[in-house]
């Protein structure tokens, strides 16, 4: 009985599966990496509703970190995302044409979607938007920080340390910004 299940194993049987496995994959992650955005405001507003109640300005050194942790997460899933498509543009579909014999592009929609005359803008805006969230909210709370009469030398150096992890955060999206 395995035999014959054996026989109906191809290579393009398996390219497929691995397309709707990854494309699975991408899903799950495009959910994942926007739910974060959401999350991010709203612990965000969160800590800084805490701080305005409590009167406590060290308490808004909160923000970078969650800036931080959750910017990296969605920064490594938009990554990821653009691999896959990358993949199966650059390698995956490739080989399928190879082997089915296909003339035109195989997956074309992982090149179709790419040519919109407005993806540049699309993909520029959301650059400000997620500077915005990751980089410009934090640094807004740090600054706040650093003007209220909170200031000690302990909290000092850690909203330093923050400010540097948070420029490195800033330098990666520029970075792996879709052009």
């Amino acid at each position: 009985m395995t035999v014959a299940a054996t026989d109906d194993v191809t290579e393009s049987r398996l390219l497929l599966a691995e397309y709707d496995r990854i494309k699975e994959e991408q899903k799950t992650r495009i959910g994942f990496r926007d739910n974060l955005l959401y999350f991010t405001l709203a612990a965000s507003t969160a800590v800084l509703a805490i701080t305005v109640h409590s009167g406590q300005a060290h308490l808004l050194l909160a923000v970078p970190v969650i800036c931080l942790v959750l910017g990296w997460t969605y920064l490594v899933n938009d990554e990821k995302i653009s691999a896959v498509g990358r993949y199966i543009r650059d390698q995956l579909g490739p080989r399928l044409a190879e082997l089915s014999g296909a003339r035109g592009t195989v997956f074309g929609w992982e090149i179709y979607h790419r040519d919109d005359a407005s993806r540049t803008t699309r993909k520029r805006l959301q650059t400000v938007v997620d500077l915005f969230t990751y980089l410009v909210l934090p640094m807004t709370c740090v600054t706040a920080f650093w003007c209220s009469p909170a200031v000690q030398s302990l909290f000092v150096i850690v909203s330093l340390a923050q400010t540097v992890a948070l420029a490195l955060l800033g330098w990666q999206f520029l970075r792996y910004a879709e052009r």
